[in-house]
């Protein structure tokens, strides 16, 4: 099932190569800011697909199409809710991120309240980066690579893939790596399509042919929900419910409660505080490129549902029972997976050897690969502009333009090494690679969430409360971690990880607050650079007069908000 033909193969390496000449011609590295941000230069619609490509990359792929499999369809929430997040940032947020002109989110956070929360942020971004987004990507990598030449061992394919992506990532900077994901999102897009297509094509129907085999497979009692039933987890009736993105109070996956309060969370620290997605924004040329970018991100966002959720499902259908032994995927346990209801993660990899004839196959495994090249060189990115401006240019201030790159190229190759090393760890923690990446997200983000917010819309929050508030919050995420581990509060081993993250964030918002009212207010010129003021929203307005709609910010995201209202309600 796995083996690819000459033609495939010959696809898959030519475009690979291609794709690695094409990031380093297009490389900026005149300087730091020409090579962390692209010289500033981005206009909305490269904004916008590189901010997708970067979102919707190998990992989340693979995430989307194993939940789905698993009857999750309600992992589309974490989608739709990205555009209102994407609204919320790009009104109140980004309008003081480029005024700034900083390079870095910690950078941020250092005018509005001091230096040590611009080192703790950093850091935590910098772990988070390798354990969440380029350890993720690789690991697809290793999964689909394994697959394919199974005779190799999974640290030299962990090599192969990690060198490919930096060797455009390290002599381009983020220019190229935002080039790179221009041509590698729209080869994702339709890969996607296709792969929908030819799903669709095989069942022997359209969606009523799919909602009708998945009520039959539902009330069968099929062996693939053996594991799920034994566990106690809920198995969907019909259907109905599985495509129903509101679930019930009790359900193990999203609980109603979960998608008011711990997805608006998450959302919001990975697009709206997260340098690995905001350095994009960055990049924008001006307020208007990177406001009209951003909403062009959450308009792509949309039809997620269809090419890249759907098509777990129709995995369901097509292919539950069906022996996968033959593709010689081990476990970390040392067996070989014989099922996708034990190794959902193979999911999409399946669906690709099956379903795509010879040359399709080779071009959206090609694309696969991009994915994975596209997020993995752009964590490298992020997270040594992180590591270079928040660091390095603060240890040696005497250092020139051209010694910060070499710096962050000197960067790049260290996280890659430990990249590749964390990149084992990942299918011990979750058999899921979406749970393994909210998972972590969970836990790290609440506390950064709540410093950005209360420094954006509270005059009074201080530096004392920010690191006060950050490392509380960094501690209390630690002992639930180990809770859960060692089973020490039955409590909190018993909560939802959105509660855990919900719960967090108060906790965290609670800590800053006192901590602020009982120090000293902060310096007014922070207050007045860093904070939100009704001033703002009356200049814009001003400014907006006689512009035309399309070039409106404020319409163009309410057209998006009625957009993704029809959506969330057809599928309530």
């Amino acid at each position: 099932m796995n083996d690819l033909s000459i033609i495939d193969l010959s696809v898959i390496v030519i475009y690979l190569v291609g794709i690695i000449v094409y990031g380093i011609s297009k490389s900026k590295r005149s300087g730091s800011e020409d090579y962390f941000l692209g010289g500033r230069t981005m206009t909305w619609p490269i904004v916008g697909i590189a901010l997708f490509s970067a979102n919707i990359s190998s990992s989340t792929l693979v995430g989307l199409a194993s939940d789905a499999y698993q009857t999750n369809v309600h992992v589309y929430n974490y989608e739709w809710m990205a555009v209102i997040i994407l609204i919320f940032f790009s009104i109140f947020f980004l309008p003081f991120y480029l005024r700034s002109k900083v390079y870095t989110m910690p950078e941020f956070l250092e005018r509005r309240y001091d230096r040590r929360s611009r080192y703790y942020f950093s850091m935590i971004t910098v772990i988070g980066n390798i354990l969440v987004d380029t350890a993720a990507g690789l690991y697809v990598g290793k999964i689909v690579l394994s697959l394919l030449f199974p005779e190799i061992s999974s640290t030299v394919i962990l090599v192969i893939l990690a060198v490919a992506a930096a060797a455009y990532t390290i002599p381009g900077g983020l220019n190229s790596v935002i080039q790179t994901e221009v041509i590698q999102a729209i080869l994702l897009i339709i890969g996607s399509c296709l792969i929908t297509y030819f799903a669709f094509d095989q069942l022997g129907g359209g969606w009523d042919a799919m909602m009708a085999g998945l009520d039959g497979l539902l009330q069968s009692g099929d062996v693939d929900f053996a594991e799920r039933i034994e566990s106690g987890k809920h198995i969907p009736s019909d259907s109905s419910e599985v495509f129903s993105l509101v679930r019930p109070s009790n359900d193990e996956f999203m609980p109603w409660w979960g998608l008011l309060t711990g997805v608006p969370l998450l959302g919001f620290y990975f697009w709206a505080n997260n340098q690995f997605m905001v350095q994009r924004v960055l990049g924008a040329k001006d307020l208007n490129h990177g406001r009209w970018g951003a909403l062009f991100a959450g308009l792509l966002k949309l039809p997620v549902i269809l090419i890249m959720v759907v098509p777990g499902v129709l995995a369901l259908l097509l292919f539950h029972g069906l022996d996968i032994s033959e593709l010689n995927y081990v476990l970390t346990d040392g067996s070989i997976c014989n099922d996708l209801a034990n190794c959902p993660n193979l999911t999409y990899p399946v669906l690709l050897f099956k379903l795509l004839p010879t040359g399709i196959l080779g071009l959206v495994v090609a694309g696969l690969m991009a994915a994975m090249m596209s997020s993995v060189s752009a964590t490298f990115n992020s997270a040594s502009t992180l590591v270079t401006m928040d660091f390095i240019r603060n240890i040696k201030p005497d250092f020139t333009s051209k010694q910060l790159v070499y710096a962050g190229q000197i960067t790049t190759v260290i996280l890659v090494i430990l990249a590749i090393a964390w990149v084992p760890f990942i299918e011990r923690v979750s058999d899921s690679l979406w749970t393994y990446l909210q998972l972590v997200i969970a836990y790290t983000s609440p506390p950064a969430v709540a410093t950005f917010i209360l420094g954006l819309f509270w005059k009074r929050a201080n530096a004392n409360g920010s690191i006060v508030s950050l490392v509380s919050g960094f501690f209390l995420a630690l002992f639930a971690i180990f809770s859960q581990v060692f089973d020490w509060v039955p409590f909190i081993n018993d909560l939802h990880f959105l509660a855990i993250a919900t719960w967090l964030f108060i906790i965290s918002v609670i800590i800053h607050a006192v901590v602020s009212l009982a120090t000293s207010a902060p310096p007014q010129q922070q207050v007045d650079e860093y904070t939100y003021k009704r001033s703002i929203y009356k200049a814009e307005t001003e400014e907006l007069k006689g512009v035309k709609w399309y070039h409106n910010f404020r319409i163009l995201a309410i057209i998006l908000l009625i957009i993704t209202a029809i959506i969330v309600i057809s599928l309530w």
